[in-house]
């Protein structure tokens, strides 16, 4: 461990939060749930207007339901049994497997994004600009020990550990985000890169590389040092992003039309950290922010409005084959409405259709759809755990 300053709290089902890098106390003594794991079958989960479906992730078929108000939205928790929901107070751990709350909570003003890395799962709090890290493995014990590192400025943002202990974050304000800053294990500066206008957004790549998205291009932050990919357009906006440990190149979507109420773009990016390159590609048919997914050889996937998985050769540039799944769809002006939505396991997608309350397993090496379930409400998000 390193020698860096602390200060002891307990973060968790709490509502106090350190103002700066602090450690909490040991974790609670729930004993760890012994859930039987079956390949392939690992169960995913839907929000909708009211709570959340937990179904089989083989068969589809519905094996839980929790009641819960609000907007609410699903992240993986970075283990092999619990789903972080970002509820309108906090972050709250949700046992996937037991099919209710597991009664860990991390506070916070305006929960954000949630990221998995190299074993350790970090919180972004908005309306507070605190980063909380936790070994994601300990949630099997209860409420894991947590260090808090506190933003400059309270800002819609991400941060992510690395396995060196260095932690890269956004910064900005409420009014203006500009870029990002690399710390090491001490929290102490290591880099920083301001030209990053509108800072959104994060995935990671082979070799630990990170891209952050900008109204400029993207950030690539990777051994050591911040490199700029610059847009060909003036505005050429990536926000939403989606890595594979297998692939140096990072998925993106793209925008170019800054007054747009709703711009429904064609062209995805393709971010490489090796070289520091740019690639767009029309896949002919608009997608959002729900669409981008990984396959397991590093393939890029976009869920199309045209009802189609478009699938991306990273390296070449073009879409190898499509995937009918479901009929044509439109994005709702209101990012909260429920729209069709991607989630990738392995090999094997899923989509959701809040027009039609279904959910669909597809097989991405067979190109089929294995499973549909209907639900009684239109499902909004989508997730899951890690795969076996």
């Amino acid at each position: 461990m390193h020698s860096r300053s602390r200060i002891t709290t307990m973060v968790a089902m709490s509502g106090v939060l350190a103002s700066v890098v602090a450690l909490s106390g040991c974790g609670t003594n729930d004993a760890a749930h012994d859930h039987e794991h079956t390949p392939g079958a690992e169960p995913i989960a839907l929000t909708y207007n009211g709570g959340i479906y937990v179904l089989d992730g083989a068969t589809l078929a519905q094996q839980g339901e929790v009641k819960l108000d609000g907007y609410n939205r699903l992240n993986p928790a970075g283990d092999d049994d619990h789903l972080m929901v970002s509820t309108k107070d906090g972050f709250r751990v949700f046992d996937v497997y037991a099919k209710e709350f597991a009664g860990t909570e991390f506070p916070a003003i305006k929960p954000g994004h949630v990221v998995r890395h190299a074993g350790k799962t970090v919180l972004f709090a908005d309306g507070s600009g605190e980063v909380t890290i936790f070994d994601s493995a300990q949630l099997e014990h209860g409420t894991p020990k947590t260090e808090v590192y506190k933003a400059a400025a309270p800002h819609h943002g991400v941060a992510i550990e690395l396995s060196n202990e260095q932690l890269v974050l956004t910064l900005g304000t409420e009014d203006k985000r500009v870029g990002a800053v690399a710390l090491d294990a001490d929290r102490k500066e290591l880099s920083r890169n301001e030209d990053c206008p509108g800072v959104h957004g994060e995935a990671t790549a082979q070799g630990e590389a990170v891209v952050i998205g900008c109204q400029t291009g993207a950030v690539v932050y990777r051994d050591g040092k911040f490199t700029k990919v610059a847009s060909p357009d003036s505005y050429g906006r990536i926000g939403n992003m989606s890595g594979s440990e297998v692939s140096p190149i990072v998925l993106g979507d793209y925008k170019v039309d800054k007054d747009a109420e709703l711009e429904r773009p064609q062209r995805i990016s393709l971010v490489n950290t090796t070289d520091g390159t740019l690639r767009l590609v029309d896949i002919g048919t608009s997608y959002t922010f729900r669409s981008l997914g990984r396959g397991p050889a590093g393939e890029a996937l976009v869920l199309g409005t045209d009802g189609k998985i478009h699938v991306i050769d990273p390296v070449a540039g073009t879409v190898t084959r499509t995937i009918p799944v479901i009929g044509n769809w439109q994005e709702p002006l209101d990012w909260q409405d429920a729209r069709p939505a991607l989630f990738v396991r392995g090999g094997v997608a899923y989509v959701s259709d809040p027009t039609t309350n279904q959910v669909h397993r597809v097989d991405l090496t067979d190109g089929k759809v294995t499973a549909t379930a209907t639900l009684a409400a239109a499902p909004n998000e989508i997730s899951g755990v890690a795969a076996h």
